[in-house]
């Protein structure tokens, strides 16, 4: 194996010749420095390009970044969808809300309670010491989720409790429409009360089963209750006469009529006209007879009219 060797202290090249172990020492000694070289080069130039990443390296990171996108992508997706429902969420107590202060304006009204205590077109009054808070918001949704299911709970029963009161409100209202209160006549004068009496046309005393108003021919007698016209026309003693049934065991009699306005099975309202005064039957003159029957048994129809000015 020859070396030649160059340098300005050797003036002229020198060749050297090596044989056996020395010419493997040599050669060994020789790729060791162009290694050397070679890998302290690569080096100087990575670092002199700010490029120390493989492209292996590359391509992973590239590869975790679309990963973080897509996240990122599905995270906003989803808040996206979360805020659309409480949107929609919100919308649907706002009309339930709209629909629960509608009915208590009506309650309001049906029970008649002063504007004041219970105003549902106000908002309602608030108060308590102000907390302070930390800056920003840390509410996760989650929370805010559970936080309107409650409040939904809330308006259902809410909802439930109104809807009963309104019941029990219109059923009161019913009641007293079918209770037979008020007189039956405009116009005329109490002639006769419910009880014993002198009868009229014998001159003995005898049980008058009702009260009688005496008026002039043709005046208005009105129904004192909601109900059905159970009877319309001729009977014995009675003459014309009109019996209503109202409910709950009560019935009402209008007698001696000169004429009947109302038929079998018509639904009557309270302060209807149903007939014009008589003097039909056994009667002296032009009178209502009227008479007020509580499961079958003719009561005093005093008491039901006094009621009515209470």
């Amino acid at each position: 194996m020859n070396v030649v060797i160059f340098g300005k202290g050797f003036g002229k090249p020198r060749q050297l010749t090596l044989s056996g172990p020395l010419a493997g020492l040599a050669a060994v000694v020789a790729v060791a420095f162009v290694m050397t070289i070679g890998f302290a080069g690569g080096h100087w130039y990575s670092s002199a390009t700010g490029s120390g990443v493989s492209t292996s390296e590359l391509t992973d990171l590239n590869e975790q970044l679309v990963e973080q996108r897509e996240t990122i992508n599905a995270i906003r997706q989803g808040n996206e969808d979360t805020l659309d429902a409480l949107a929609v969420r919100i919308a649907q107590m706002n009309a339930r809300m709209i629909r629960l202060d509608a009915v208590g304006r009506r309650l309001t009204e049906m029970a008649d309670i002063d504007d004041g205590e219970f105003n549902f077109d106000a908002e309602p009054a608030l108060g308590g010491p102000e907390e302070p808070m930390s800056a920003g918001s840390n509410v996760p949704v989650s929370e805010v989720v559970e936080a309107m299911t409650s409040l939904g709970y809330q308006l259902d029963n809410r909802e439930a409790q109104l809807a009963v009161l309104e019941s029990v409100i219109m059923n009161q209202n019913l009641s007293e429409r079918v209770y037979p209160q008020g007189r039956p006549v405009k116009s005329g004068w109490l002639s006769s009360y419910f009880g014993r009496r002198i009868d009229p046309f014998t001159g003995k005393p005898a049980n008058h089963t009702g009260i009688d108003f005496a008026g002039k021919m043709g005046d208005e007698i009105m129904a004192v209750a909601d109900g059905v016209v159970s009877w319309s026309g001729d009977r014995f003693g009675f003459g014309i006469m009109v019996e209503i049934n109202h409910g709950n065991g009560y019935a009402t009699r209008y007698a001696h009529n000169s004429e009947n306005l109302v038929n079998v099975g018509d639904e009557v309202r309270k302060g209807q006209i149903i007939a014009l005064m008589g003097k039909t039957g056994r009667a002296t003159g032009p009178n209502l007879h009227f008479e007020v029957l509580h499961n079958g048994r003719r009561v005093n129809p005093v008491k039901f009219i006094r009621e009515s000015s209470k």
